[in-house]
């Protein structure tokens, strides 16, 4: 019997926020799909990926990726009024400057979105399969 349940992680670190890039690999993105809630210091992606956690069925998932506690969203190379525009995420790292981290999101076409925030607490969420 195949399990309906959708998968959800929870990173505060730098250890999950590699299992959460890991899930992410070749995820789709639309930039219609990427919000900043700047009062509530809430960053969220909503990206198409493929089911990583079971070897057999590599199913295509659409999951929300939330980044909570950002003080400040940058992005490089990516048009934002192209809405129709899709990335591809490659990774997510992670660095220390000073007493804030910067989470960087790395896309393809050498695209990527840095948040700034003081702690790490990043959720992926399923949604549903496609």
């Amino acid at each position: 019997m195949d399990k309906k349940y959708l998968a959800k992680i929870i990173a505060k670190d730098n250890q999950g926020l590699k299992l959460i890039s890991a899930c992410c690999f070749e995820g789709k993105v639309k930039i219609s799909e990427i919000k900043y809630l700047k009062k509530n210091h809430i960053f969220l992606i909503l990206l198409e990926r493929f089911s990583r956690e079971s070897e057999k069925n590599k199913k295509k998932i659409k999951s929300i990726c939330k980044f909570e506690f950002v003080d400040k969203v940058k992005s490089i190379n990516i048009d934002q009024n192209n809405k129709d525009l899709e990335l591809e995420f490659i990774a997510i790292n992670l660095l220390k400057n000073r007493d804030k981290f910067e989470i960087n999101l790395i896309f393809n076409n050498n695209s990527c979105i840095t948040l700034s925030t003081e702690i790490v607490e990043v959720t992926l969420e399923d949604q549903n399969k496609i």
